[in-house]
């Protein structure tokens, strides 16, 4: 009977550390799934801006909700702080930034997953050249809408940062 009721006790508490483990793998599996679509969505936008020709042209992306968002390539764009995008800024620049809607599945009647907000600054590396060869630097962001930003449940907004010429 003693020898039951102390087995018992050891696996009420080892039951209770494995249930803070999986309340916290449950915790990091949703932060990382967060951060992979802010990553995925800065790649797209980089990759926007780098297939077109830089401060000549625009090219555009379609979300979830069916809205096409124009991706200007001028130089300008969201605010910097440092060398990161900030998103405290209340204007960005139009054409510079987007509010991307993600649902399941990705149709424009699909359950509403996440609204992230990703924005770009585009700015020429050295002495403007008359010519079209210059060299630019590309910082694109983004972060979930209303989440804290890089707490225990939210995942830090995603930077990158890359040089392009024309």
């Amino acid at each position: 009977m003693i020898e039951m009721l102390i087995a018992s006790t050891i696996f009420v508490i080892t039951s209770m550390g494995v249930l803070g483990l999986i309340a916290s793998s449950i915790v990091t599996n949703n932060r990382n799934k967060v951060d992979s679509t802010q990553a995925m969505l800065a790649s797209a936008i980089m990759e926007q801006v780098t297939s077109t020709v830089i401060n000549s042209g625009a090219s555009s992306l379609t979300d979830c909700a069916g809205t096409t968002h124009t991706i200007e390539t001028t130089i300008g764009g969201a605010e910097l702080d440092g060398e990161t995008i900030d998103f405290t800024e209340a204007d960005p620049e139009e054409g510079h930034f987007m509010d991307y809607v993600v649902n399941t599945p990705c149709e424009a009647d699909g359950a509403l997953q996440a609204i992230y907000d990703v924005r770009w600054n585009i700015q020429v590396v050295g002495a403007a050249v008359s010519l079209p060869t210059n060299t630019y630097l590309i910082t694109v962001a983004a972060q979930q809408k209303g989440k804290g930003a890089g707490d225990l449940y939210s995942a830090a907004p995603v930077t990158l940062r890359m040089m392009a010429g024309n």
